[in-house]
Parts: structure tokens; sequence; C-alpha cells
């Protein structure tokens, strides 16, 4: 069998060092004559402990192993971290989220290349390990696969008060909404949050199984294609069918059209640019405005509509959806069946019309998510217009300016916040956070405060789960000196959703007036990390990159 890098593992023109190397791998138990034929594949698994959506990994990964073993391949599993977006809420742990982003791309990537593996099978859940996870495959163009570790079940499914929606704004008891919001299984969260969006987009992008993103973590198909996706890679190996034959600019547009269609969560304006980047392909944020207009929101899926991820699993996944598509997408980009992407949709069946609606009876006409510009966001603004209420769409305000979130939050508490007011949160932008954190907890008390006419505008981001008139990734930044440094307390504000419009109603030389002698907040940075990142993190309107 092919090794198209391990082999030099095993090589001995160099000795006496390759006894070396030998003598490390018989440590492991491996039988030498058997590694000098068979391919090495990387297991890279983001198992942990500490949250529902990779607690399970463990299993999938020993399924994975057997289907190596099974198609003549020998595994070897190493772990990658897996943060959880929903445990460091509302503390200085989310400064460190996104940033791990691009560590684990790294980890992935510096590992693998040191190590001469033949291929690598993918494992991960959850909101910035999987990018990270693409970002690498895209780096190695090495024989590479997903396998994803499928939606949860939220505790609502077992209560008698459900009325078959999992959407919060479906129920009026304050138990009723928590229980929209607790995992009582393993996996992801099961909404269209930035988890299961970027599970989606590794099936979009063809480096996954068909239909096995949507596959539920407890249930034990999912288990089968772990078992599917360890056989296919070492075929893939022998094939020669490497990563970046399928990462490639078309591929990337169908999983916008994707992410579209579904309703997915804004973070895909970070990620997916970002992924972009590692292939050498420009994908600026207005691709997103130009496939809005003709790839509508199909599905209602929380926070858009009532259905779970489950719905979407049973009504056919995510080739469902694209054979919805399939005049839009690029049904010429290879998959990791090294079939196309139209090879693959031409056998999907749709197989309930409501949650997997046709274009003519799409839950929304244009795509979930809109990119915004005007003098207060030059470079662009980021909003989920699916899960914005109609009387909201277009809205004029004054500005109520917070210098972080912290500051907001105590005026939520305080109940200074008023209907009819623009809440601007600056300071929260990749290198002003740092970190660009999430600031759920923002729009989760506004919403429990009752508030129906208010806007939010940071230059943070939000959580896939956000729901409303909530505006984020305004770039250029504060800190760098972007138009939002320049927004004082009253000062109007004009939000036009269907125009693509976010206007500070001040003059362009007003703005240069006020912004002469500003000075960037200076937060405190601990030793470390985070001290290179703000140095070398790009703009969100780039995808936050490592520059």
């Amino acid at each position: 069998m092919k090794k198209p890098k391990s082999s030099l593992i095993f090589d001995d023109r160099d000795f006496p060092i390759s006894l070396v190397r030998r003598c490390v791998l018989q440590g492991t138990g491996i039988d030498i004559e058997e590694g000098r034929q068979k391919p090495i594949i990387a297991i890279a698994n983001s198992q942990t402990e500490i949250n529902p959506g990779h607690m399970h990994l463990g299993a999938i990964a020993q399924r994975v192993k057997e289907g190596v073993h099974a198609a003549g391949g020998i595994p070897f599993e190493f772990s990658v971290p897996a943060p959880c977006d929903g445990i460091t809420e509302g503390h200085e742990g989310m400064r460190f989220v996104l940033a791990q982003r691009d560590l684990i791309a790294d980890i992935i990537e510096t590992h693998v290349r040191s190590m001469m593996y033949d291929g690598i099978v993918l494992i991960a859940g959850c909101d910035k390990i999987v990018p990270g996870m693409l970002m690498a495959a895209a780096r190695l163009n090495l024989p590479a696969i997903f396998i994803t570790g499928g939606p949860s079940a939220w505790s609502i499914r077992f209560k008698n008060t459900f009325t078959g929606s999992v959407d919060r704004t479906s129920y009026e008891d304050l138990g009723d909404k928590l229980a929209t919001a607790t995992p009582v299984t393993c996996g992801a969260c099961e909404l269209m949050g930035t988890a299961n969006t970027m599970q989606c987009i590794t099936e979009a992008l063809g480096l996954s199984l068909p239909r096995s993103a949507n596959v539920p973590a407890y249930h034990a198909e999912k288990l089968l294609f772990a078992r599917m996706a360890g056989k296919r890679i070492v075929e893939m190996v022998e094939e020669e069918l490497t990563a970046d034959k399928i990462l490639t600019p078309k591929a990337i547009e169908n999983a916008v059209m994707v992410d579209l269609a579904i309703g997915g969560s804004t973070n895909s304006t970070l990620h997916l640019p970002a992924l972009a980047h590692e292939i050498g392909f420009d994908l600026p944020l207005k691709v997103f405005n130009d496939f809005n207009k003709r790839i509508p929101t199909l599905c209602a899926i929380s926070p858009n509509g009532p259905y779970g991820i489950t719905e979407l699993y049973v009504a056919g996944g995510i080739p469902a959806v694209m054979k919805r598509l399939a005049e839009d997408l690029h049904l010429d980009a290879l998959t990791v069946t090294g079939r196309t992407t139209g090879d693959t949709i031409s056998g999907a069946s749709i197989l309930d019309e409501q949650v997997i609606p046709d274009k003519a009876n799409a839950h929304m006409t244009e795509g979930s998510t809109v990119i915004l510009a005007g003098n207060l966001a030059p470079e662009g603004a980021v909003v989920k217009q699916s899960a914005v209420a109609e009387d909201m769409l277009v809205f004029s305000g004054k500005a109520r300016v917070f210098e972080s979130e912290h500051d907001c939050l105590k005026a939520i508490r305080e109940k200074t916040i008023q209907e009819e007011e623009v809440v601007v949160i600056r300071n929260e932008g990749p290198k002003g956070g740092p970190g660009m954190a999430e600031t759920l907890a923002v729009t989760l008390g506004l919403e429990l405060a009752g508030f129906k006419r208010v806007a939010l505008i940071t230059d943070g981001r939000f959580s896939g789960a956000t729901a409303g008139p909530c505006i984020g990734h305004v770039s250029p930044e504060a800190y760098v000196g972007g138009p939002i440094a320049a927004a004082r307390d009253r000062d109007e504000i004009f939000i036009d959703i269907p125009a693509r419009k976010l206007e500070l109603r001040l003059s362009d030389e007003e703005i240069r007036t006020r912004l002469k002698g500003w000075k960037p907040v200076e937060r405190e940075v601990p030793a470390g990390f985070m001290r290179r990142y703000v140095k070398l993190v790009s703009s969100a309107a780039k995808g936050a990159v490592l520059e």
C-alpha cells in the first residue's frame, strides 16, 4: 500500500539513526514489518470531559481506529484542546476561546508534519475546534476526512410541556426556556449555533461523508459513520485524494451557500474567510451579500424557528439541503467519497418538506447572514437577519455607548437602558478585547429584561444562539481607531438591514475630528500567548487570522 510520508520513518538508508526511530516505535507495540507496509493514519481527537459536545468522542475515535485497521492502515490517536463557549461565558475565559482556533490549527499542523503521517481523521463537534481542524487540513494537503461529534438533545424534548418546538421563544415558563438550552445527552448544543453550523459546513465542503454531520451524537449511526470514515481515509491515501483537491474556492462558496440556507451562525463569517485564507483564496465579507440575495433561508431551525438539528437529520440532512440548492452549487466540487457534489446529492432524499422546503416555500426569501456597511463599519458588520423581527429590520435610535461588555451588563442590571436605544459596545474586537469575546450575556440580558425595540452593535461577536437586531464584528474595531470609537451617547444610528446599511449620523469630518488625539483602551493582557495574539491577529473582516 502507498505510504507517501511515513515510509521515511522506516527507511534504513540513513542507518544507524534509523535504528533510533525503530526502537522508539517498538515501544508502542507496533509490528515494525507491518509498519513498513501499511499507511500510518493520524486521529486528531478533541475528546474532553468538561463539555457535552466532546465528552463522547473517545468512543467515536475507537470506531475510527477499527475502520483504519479493517482497511489496512495503522492508526495513532493524539489529543487536541476543546474549549466550550458556554462554560466561558461571562468571565475572562471567553477572551481565550477564539484564539484557540488558530492554536488548534497550529497544534495539528506541526504535530502531523513532524510525525510523518500519511493521512488524518479529524474528530470534533464545537465552535472553534471544527474550524481550527479545517484550517489545519487545508495547510497539510494530506488525505483528510472529518467525522463530527453530532448534536445533542435538549431537555425540553423529554418534558410533558414539549410542543414540538425546541426554540426558547415558544415557551413562557422559565423552566421550559431553560430546558431549550440544557443538553441531556452528549453532543453539541441542539440548535443552529456555531457548533452545528460548522459541523454542517464540513459536509458542505465535501470533507465529511454524506449525511454524517447531523447524525445525533447518541445515535448508533454515528458510530457506523466513524468506522466508515476510518476505512475511507486509508482508501484516500491509496487514491492520493488529498485535502487540497477538496478544499477549493468552489467548495468554500458551496459552504457559504449552505450556511445561508440553513440559517447558520454569524461566526461563519469569521471561520470561512479564515479557511479561505489557508488555501490562498480571498473571501471578502461582501461574498455573503452576493449570495444572500439568491439563496433563501430554507430552514426554520432554532434560533430562526422551531426545529432542532434532530429534525434536520430526520428530514435528510445536508445532502437534502444541497439538493434544494442544486441549481446554485458548484456540482463539480470533489468530496471525500471521490465523487463530485453533484453525484452525492443526486441520490439524496428530502424526507420532510416542512423542515427542508423548496425555495418557493423557504422560511425567509433571503439568506440568513447579512453584511452591513456604512460610515460606522467601513469594512463591514454582520447580522443574522433570519432571527430579527420584521419591525426591527429598519431601525433608528439614539446611541448608548459602553466601553466594555461588563459596563453594559451593569447598566442592564441597574435598568438604565431604555427602549428605542441602540446599545453600542466597543473595545471587544480581536485586538481590543483582546480575543473578540462573545457577548451572549448581553443579548440574553436584554431579552430577559423584556426589551422589544433595542438594537445592539459591537466590534465583538455573538453566540450562534443569538436572536434579534444584534450587529457584530464591526470593522475596523475601536482598538485600531475604527469609527465606532468616535460614537458618543445620544448620537443617532441608522440600521437598514434590507439595504445593507449601518450609519452613524455624523459627517465624515466630525468623525475625523473626534478621532484626533484618540487613544485605544489598553487592557491588561497576561504574559503568554495572548500578547503574541494581539500583535498578529487581523481584522474580523478578514477572519481574525494570525498574519
